[in-house]
């Protein structure tokens, strides 16, 4: 059984979220996998002491809005006291507002070169050095430090030669396209359960999620409704990274062709939005969605002529496409 947990390493829940799991899957054997989630993608490149970053005008209002009731200092004495009866402390509290790109590209490679295992052992290295040790998670010293201790001796050499950004990027594009939206997030054959929830809630939504029928489709198809579904949220251009190793791999295929260029239209990359759908039209003449998003295509670059006669085309064969 393999449980996902979608996470940023700078998110005390979830530190707490991975003893609540480990105390609930005690003996199960269960693999465990991390995947990245950023609950402050704004964060500076340079990581400042976090004292000074909740100084900033408008810092405290919205960490207000993260324990509604609690002013800001009281949520942190809370989190605390639980951190620490799930043996986190005694010590506890980050020092460092820090960016968490590196670390999450750390984590990942981590799994790659030596699975489940590895990953773990790097994971718990980062959360106990931006939580118990108070040190700086965005610094590369720090992070090569982290990996040779969790015994990861690659990890600083693939750090510092830029390694696993793709694959992060993609990964991030993967969460938000199963619909994560929190830290942390517990997927189980594609059951999700989001918080730190006890380890009584973890033990059920577990036992339930494994009793569940699922069908195992293929990993392309699952990459392209991914994509499709990125499209969906407004995010062409995240659509066209999980469709890059599709494009290459199954470049003829009309599906992932025809996303393609729903995306290249969304992105305004109009002139390969044109490119592709005049294929898919010489190939189907008779597909009116194709030649209506065509017509859409040309009518933005200015060609309303040659936009018109695909656009009455397209409303003839199906009438709800007007103008």
């Amino acid at each position: 059984m393999r449980i996902e947990i979608w996470a940023d390493v700078v998110c005390p829940w979830a530190y707490i979220g991975k003893r609540r799991l480990e105390r609930a899957l005690a003996g199960e054997g269960a693999e465990v996998v991390w995947r990245p989630y950023r609950i402050d993608p704004s964060a500076p490149a340079e990581s400042v002491p976090l004292e000074d970053a909740l100084a900033e005008p408008g810092a405290e209002e919205m960490l207000s809005a993260c324990a509604p009731g609690l002013t800001p200092q009281d949520n942190r004495d809370r989190v605390a006291l639980i951190a620490a009866e799930e043996g986190l402390g005694p010590s506890w509290g980050a020092a460092w507002r820090a960016d968490t790109a590196d670390a999450h590209r750390l984590i990942a490679l981590a799994f790659e070169e030596g699975g489940a295992e590895l990953q773990d052992a790097v994971v718990e290295g980062v959360l106990r050095a931006h939580f118990v040790e108070a040190r700086n998670i965005g610094s590369g010293e720090v992070l090569a430090d982290v990996a040779r201790e969790a015994g990861f001796s690659a990890g600083p050499r693939l750090l510092e030669a830029g390694a696993g950004g793709e694959l992060v990027r993609e990964l991030l594009l993967t969460g938000k396209a199963m619909g994560v939206k929190t830290s942390p997030t517990f997927v189980v054959r594609g059951r999700a359960l989001a918080g730190a929830q006890s380890s009584e809630a973890i033990v059920e939504f577990v036992r339930y999620a494994e009793r569940q029928e699922v069908r195992e489709l293929p990993e392309e198809v699952e990459r392209l409704r991914r994509a499709e579904s990125l499209l969906e949220l407004r995010d062409p251009l995240g659509a066209l990274v999980l469709l890059r190793p599709l494009l290459e791999s199954q470049g003829e295929d009309r599906g992932v062709r025809s996303l393609a260029a729903r995306a290249y239209f969304a992105s305004a990359q109009l002139g390969r939005a044109t490119r592709e759908l005049e294929r898919l039209v010489a190939e189907n003449p008779d597909d009116s969605y194709a030649r209506h998003l065509l017509g859409r295509t040309l009518q933005r670059r200015g060609l309303d002529g040659e936009a018109a006669a695909h656009l009455s085309l397209a409303s003839v064969m199906t009438p709800g496409y007007t103008g």
